[in-house]
């Protein structure tokens, strides 16, 4: 299980260009909700915790960044 001390926190001197306006918060939100969905679509089975949260992250960023890239 995820605590929150498993979440690396991003400061904003790290994050890429594009990035920068969206507060870290605002985005380990979006992908706790997600990597909580994703276990919830398995049948709340545990011990994969740690791929949906890579998998909430990679799909997060990535619509950040195509969501960016059409503006």
């Amino acid at each position: 299980m995820m605590t929150r001390k498993d979440v690396k926190s991003v400061s904003e001197n790290s994050a890429p260009a594009d990035f920068q306006t969206i507060p870290a918060t605002d985005l380990i939100e979006e992908v706790r909700i997600l990597a909580y969905a994703l276990y919830e679509q398995r049948g709340k089975q545990d011990g994969f915790a740690e791929q949906d949260w890579l998998q909430a992250e990679a799909e997060i960023v990535g619509s950040h960044r195509t969501f960016g890239a059409a503006a």
